[in-house]
C-alpha cells in the first residue's frame, strides 16, 4: 500500500470519527487541563512578545468565534479540540492573560516557537521555552493552593488534571536544521540529539510531577519533513518529503516511548500516554501549492490581512507550518479516541482521563 494510500485511508477513517464524536455531552471527564507546547498549542501568549512568532492577526482566526486571538491556525487548535472532546466548558486561557478566568480550570503555557532547548526559536525574538512554561506553572500551582486553602488540597487537585503536551518540532526546525545559527548540528548526531531532548524533556516532567501532575498526554513530534516549509528549503530529492528530516522524528518518537515506559513504572500513582501524530502531507509535484491555504510571508506564516482560501475544510495546511483547523480536529480526535492502536500508545486520552 502507498504513502498516499495510506494517508487518506486515515483521513477518511478520521473524518467517520469526527462525525460522530462531533460533540461531547455531559459532565467534564477532568477538573482541569494544563496545556504545554509551541505553536500547534499557542492560544495567545506570544502576542505582547517581541518576536516575528505570532499571529494575532487575520487572516489567522477567521474561523475562530472570536477572531484572531493569536493561534496559529484559521479556528481552533488541538488542544482547543481536545479541551472540547473531554467536556471542559470553556476554552483553556492562556498565561500571558487569564483575568476573569477559572484558573482550577486549567492554564495554556504553550508558546509560539518554543521548544525543550531555552535557545530554541530564539532567532525569530522571544518565545517561552518548556523550562519556563513549567515555572509559569509553578506560579499556578501556588495561586490554586492560595485558592484552596493549601498546598496539599493543590496537589489533590492537580492529581485529577490532565496535562497535555506538545513539544519538540521547534527544537528541529528552529534549531537542529538551522546550522548557520544554532551549534546542536555540529555537537549531536541525530539519534544523539533526539536523546538529549527526550532527556532534557524528562525533568521538566518531574519537576511538574513534583507539584502534583499525575496524568500525562505526550504527543510525538510529527513528519516534520512533509511541511511545505521544510520541502520548500530543503527539496525532496525525488522522494514526497524530506525524509531524513522524517527519520529524525522517528529518533525523538521512539526516545519519547521509552520514557512512557519508564515513568509509567518509576512514577507513583502516574500514567503517561504517548499520541503519535498524524502527518497531513501528500506529496506529488506542486505540494506547496496545493497544500497552503494563504500567501505567505518570509517565516511561512500567513502575510497579513491577505485573503486566505475558500476550501479550508479540505486543504491540510494553513501556512507552511500549521495545519488548518479541520484537519486540527481530525489529529485531535485520533489522540482522545484513537481508531487504530498505533495512534496512541499504551491507550489514548479518553481512556487515561477514565481511569482511577
Amino acid at each position: 500500500m502507498g504513502y498516499k494510500t495510506k494517508l487518506w485511508l486515515v483521513v477518511l477513517l478520521l473524518s467517520v470519527t469526527s462525525r460522530q464524536q462531533h460533540c461531547v455531552v455531559g459532565d467534564p471527564q477532568v477538573p482541569c487541563l494544563f496545556i504545554f507546547g509551541d505553536s500547534l498549542s499557542d492560544c495567545g501568549n506570544n502576542n505582547q512578545l517581541a518576536t516575528r512568532a505570532k499571529v494575532n492577526y487575520l487572516p489567522y482566526g477567521i474561523d475562530f468565534p472570536t477572531g484572531p486571538t493569536g493561534r496559529f491556525t484559521n479556528g481552533r487548535t488541538q488542544a482547543d479540540f481536545i479541551t472540547q472532546l473531554l467536556g471542559l466548558e470553556n476554552f483553556i486561557p492562556p498565561y500571558a492573560n487569564t483575568i476573569g478566568s477559572d484558573i482550577l480550570q486549567g492554564v495554556n503555557y504553550a508558546s509560539g516557537a518554543a521548544g525543550i532547548r531555552n535557545e530554541t526559536g530564539t532567532k525569530l525574538g522571544e518565545d517561552i521555552s518548556l523550562e519556563k512554561q513549567v515555572r509559569n506553572h509553578g506560579v499556578i500551582a501556588a495561586l490554586i493552593a492560595g485558592k484552596l486553602g493549601s498546598i496539599a488540597k493543590a496537589q489533590q487537585h492537580l492529581n485529577k488534571c490532565l496535562y497535555y503536551m506538545n513539544i519538540g518540532s521547534n527544537d528541529y526546525i528552529n534549531n537542529y536544521y538551522q546550522p548557520d545559527y544554532y551549534p546542536t548540528q555540529k555537537l549531536y548526531t541525530p539519534e544523539q540529539y533526539a536523546a538529549v531532548l527526550v532527556l532534557q524533556y524528562s525533568v521538566q516532567i518531574r519537576a511538574l510531577y513534583s507539584l502534583g501532575a499525575r496524568r500525562f498526554a505526550l504527543v510525538g513530534v510529527t513528519q516534520l519533513g512533509c511541511t511545505p516549509r521544510e520541502i520548500s528549503i530543503h527539496g525532496k530529492n525525488g522522494s514526497l518529503c524530506v525524509e531524513k528530516e522524517n527519520d529524525n522524528a522517528l529518533f525523538f518518537n521512539s526516545n519519547l516511548k521509552a520514557l512512557v515506559d519508564r515513568f509509567n513504572k518509576e512514577l507513583i500513582g502516574a500514567k503517561f500516554i504517548l499520541v503519535n501524530s498524524v502527518s497531513t502531507a501528500t506529496g506529488g509535484k506542486g505540494i506547496i501549492d496545493i497544500l497552503l491555504c494563504c500567501k505567505l510571508e518570509s517565516t511561512g506564516l500567513c502575510e497579513p490581512d491577505s485573503e486566505p482560501c475558500k476550501n479550508r475544510d479540505i486543504i491540510p495546511f494553513f501556512d507552511a507550518f500549521h495545519p488548518t483547523e479541520k484537519f486540527q480536529q481530525l489529529v485531535a480526535i485520533s489522540a482522545y479516541k484513537a481508531p487504530i492502536p498505533s495512534f496512541a500508545y499504551p491507550t489514548d486520552i479518553s481512556h487515561l482521563v477514565g481511569s482511577e
